[in-house]
């Protein structure tokens, strides 16, 4: 049986203004449509997450879903009537949303899932439902349905081999940029098997329509010319296995490659500014099962489980990486060193996780086990927790010029906020049982993100 975290309402909230929820829609999939005028976190502890540091004993104003003050609660203002008081009694603390960079979540149960578990920011990389891109990050942006913000890349490819969008000419080039720009995709994410003039005529076109490329390495390229020619944002670390450090000799094919070879992807991607998503869980979960059928079983036992759609676990014991051969262990401890010696170097990293299309990734909790990863590459508590809060916003604002800046907690930034027991640069677990989130300028409380997670796993279990 599931356990959900206690229902604490009483002990966070004392406020008069009333939560209006849409009729329609299940009550854990209901967002706060008519927030208070004022939301207040009195007398918590805030990290900001702008540098490594604390802010005892503030009060946080929200207003219109963005941060208007914080100031210490003691010289604080009356607040304003009306407004939604939430008390940290000096013992909660107050970070930033998280943000989920790499996934391929498009479900309202996946973004329920997202949300109850911290991440309030998330980037599609690709193949999501039409449904989605167009109707429902919609939906959540006006308020009607729970959910993290959600930006979304259109993903291509020279071949039809995985199922991507074919792009094979510049006038495929052309049409596919025109179709994102109506569909209000962000970015467009290439995939491995385009060919040359074509990733060339997607960076140029792309920068005209303020569509940055992202993505894989393509074969036929290379990631120091895909990185040389604009592209913004590689989507794994791994990319590099593929198509920038020397390949794995044939007597030795989940061998890793030399470390001396690292100094020099380092300073390519710092004389671009690139980003690169850190997302050792993928790879790790892969090393954990490849040639191991029964790491999977034990994947689909673990409670966490069951916030993956039946029709996505039901694939996990087909996947082929528990039919290989040898192991990646070797590989993936060179990727813990390859991201520690990126943060090292100053290289921008943010996290993803690829959800949900490795079996044992589960939305939400797979970025608090990245979180982990990190950690265990060296990475300290407020470096991890930066790639997927400052950093993540800071990459943000750079591709997607305009908007609210988010990813801290500082006057002017989105009012995406997650209220935690303990302090996140001391122990990061407690970020995977929130007390509430605010997303947008809307607060859900204890006792409704475990509705989110019950009225999932209970359409899960019975749909």
């Amino acid at each position: 049986m599931m356990s959900f975290p206690a229902n604490r309402r009483g002990f966070l909230i004392g406020s008069t203004a009333a939560l209006c929820l849409p009729m329609g829609l299940p009550a854990g999939l209901r967002a706060q449509t008519s927030p208070a005028p004022v939301t207040a976190f009195v007398d918590v502890n805030v990290v900001p997450m702008d540098r490594e540091r604390v802010q005892r004993g503030m009060t946080v104003l929200v207003r219109d879903g963005l941060i208007m003050s914080i100031a210490p609660a003691a010289s604080a203002a009356p607040l304003p009537e009306g407004a939604l008081r939430i008390e940290g009694h000096g013992a909660l603390w107050l970070s930033p949303g998280l943000a989920d960079m790499h996934n391929h979540c498009d479900s309202r149960q996946d973004m329920a899932v997202l949300l109850a578990q911290g991440v309030t920011t998330m980037l599609n990389m690709g193949e999501a439902r039409n449904s989605f891109v167009g109707r429902l990050r919609l939906a959540i942006e006006r308020g009607e349905v729970t959910g993290p913000r959600a930006f979304a890349a259109l993903a291509v490819d020279g071949s039809p081999d995985y199922g991507h969008l074919v792009l094979r000419s510049e006038d495929d080039v052309r049409a596919a940029v025109r179709l994102a720009v109506t569909n209000r995709y962000d970015f467009l994410k290439v995939y491995n098997n385009l060919a040359p003039e074509v990733f060339a005529a997607l960076v140029r076109e792309g920068r005209a329509a303020g569509l940055p490329v992202v993505g894989h390495g393509v074969t036929k390229v290379g990631l120091a010319k895909q990185i040389e020619s604009g592209q913004v944002l590689i989507a794994h670390a791994e990319e590099f296995f593929y198509t920038y450090f020397p390949p794995a000799r044939e007597d030795d094919p989940n061998g890793a490659p030399p470390e001396s070879a690292i100094a020099d992807a380092v300073a390519l991607l710092r004389r671009h500014g690139t980003t690169v998503v850190a997302d050792l869980v993928t790879y790790r979960k892969l090393a954990e099962q490849w040639g191991r059928p029964e790491v999977v079983t034990g994947y689909l036992k673990q409670p966490e489980a069951g916030f993956v759609a039946p029709t996505q676990r039901a694939l996990w014991p087909l996947s082929g990486y528990a039919r290989r051969k040898g192991d990646l262990m070797r590989r993936y401890a060179f990727l813990e060193t390859f991201v520690h010696a990126m943060q090292r170097a100053g290289v921008p990293l943010i996290s993803g996780t690829d959800v949900s299309d490795i079996p044992g990734l589960v939305p939400g909790y797979a970025l608090h086990e990245n979180l982990r990863w990190l950690t265990q590459a060296g990475l300290s508590r407020f470096e991890a927790l930066s790639t997927a809060t400052r950093q993540a916003g800071e990459f943000i604002a750079k591709t997607k010029p305009g908007l609210a800046p988010f990813g801290t907690v500082t006057a002017g930034a989105r009012a995406d906020l997650l209220l935690t027991a303990a302090n996140p640069l001391d122990d990061l677990r407690t970020l995977g049982a929130p007390r509430g989130v605010l997303a947008a300028g809307r607060w859900h409380d204890e006792a409704a993100l475990s509705a989110l997670l019950t009225d999932v796993a209970d359409t899960y279990r019975h749909g």
